[in-house]
């Protein structure tokens, strides 16, 4: 399924018109990665709508000082996927994540790309960059564009790339950073992108609201299994009496795993119709495949899904549940 590089970098080469977009409530890899590509196909001469389902989220709009990034709408942008000559879908490899965009998408007969680091694509484009031991898909799009050669990297595209791979690797701590990656970031940071402006930025610029809901998350905080898994739980309620959305619980799941003993870590999320669910985990523990039992993805250690149907209280239950057979024994742990 895999596509060689060389010729995503020929159908980029020798085409005009480029829609981009990414997975819906978008993270700074998804956003940093398809503003990034955008600014360098339009200083190469092309053009560049960047469409997605979601908007951009708050902590993110400083990526893109020049609205490139469009929130799809029927009326305004159905057309525009229709006369594309290619469609490059970012940090996704499941068009169902698009989902307003979906049908256009897979209707267009536009080259189809899709960049990603995760598992298990679904068979919806032609050509696949795929990666699943990068960083981030920020990561894939800097060594694209290297590969494409010629327009520079310029501060605002080093500067969407550096926040792309610095979200998705947790500031540099997660277990795919290798030396690789820090020569790749350096480079970025000689373009012109400012570490301590993209972190401050991304993680410094919190609501009074945002403080609130992470306390009263952290309030309660419950583990099972000896203290091997630890979960939160996040509900319309805590949402509405912080006045706070989404999109301010992301990162939120970095605390459970931070308790001594820690093996695995849940968030439960309710939403206004159903429920999301974020899973992380250490070491060898496959938390993608307990993700997979849902309906979900991801990566061995971080992985998500979304439920419908169901009530906060049994599908947290099932999710417990089934958690604990991926988890090791006591026993397991001291060999």
């Amino acid at each position: 399924m895999v596509s060689p590089i060389d010729e995503v970098i020929r159908i980029i080469r020798d085409h005009q018109r480029f829609v981009l977009t990414t997975h819906v409530n978008p993270d700074g890899d998804g956003i940093g990665s398809e503003i990034a590509l955008a600014e360098w196909l339009m200083a190469a001469g092309k053009q560049a709508a960047v469409l997605n389902h979601s908007p951009v989220p708050a902590v993110y709009r400083f990526l893109d000082p020049h609205g490139l990034v469009r929130t799809f709408t029927e009326t305004g942008d159905a057309r525009t996927i229709a006369e594309a000559d290619v469609i490059v879908v970012m940090d996704t490899n499941h068009p169902d994540r698009l989902q307003s965009m979906k049908n256009h998408v897979i209707a267009s007969n536009a080259a189809k790309i899709c960049i990603d680091h995760h598992l298990d694509p679904d068979p919806f484009a032609e050509h696949y960059v795929l990666d699943e031991d990068a960083t981030s898909t920020g990561e894939i799009i800097y060594r694209l564009l290297r590969g494409l050669g010629g327009t520079p990297i310029t501060p605002l595209i080093a500067q969407g790339l550096y926040c792309a791979i610095m979200t998705d690797t947790g500031s540099f701590r997660y277990p795919r950073v290798d030396p690789e990656t820090h020569t790749i970031v350096a480079h970025l940071i000689a373009c012109g992108a400012d570490p301590v402006a993209i972190y401050s930025e991304v993680y410094e610029r919190w609501t009074g609201g945002r403080i609130h809901l992470l306390g009263e998350m952290l309030a309660g905080l419950k583990t099972e299994a000896d203290g091997r898994l630890a979960y939160v739980t996040i509900t319309q309620e805590m949402l509405t009496r912080t006045g706070t959305t989404e999109e301010d619980s992301d990162n939120f799941t970095t605390y459970p795993m931070s308790m001594a003993g820690v093996m695995a870590g849940i968030l439960f999320l309710e939403l206004s119709s159903g429920l999301k669910i974020s899973f992380r985990s250490k070491g060898d523990i496959p938390i993608n495949e307990l993700a997979k039992e849902f309906g979900g993805n991801g990566h061995r250690n971080a992985a998500g899904a979304r439920i419908h149907g169901e009530t906060l209280d049994a599908t947290r239950n099932r999710v417990l549940r089934a958690a604990l057979k991926y988890l090791p024994t006591q026993e397991q742990q001291s060999l």
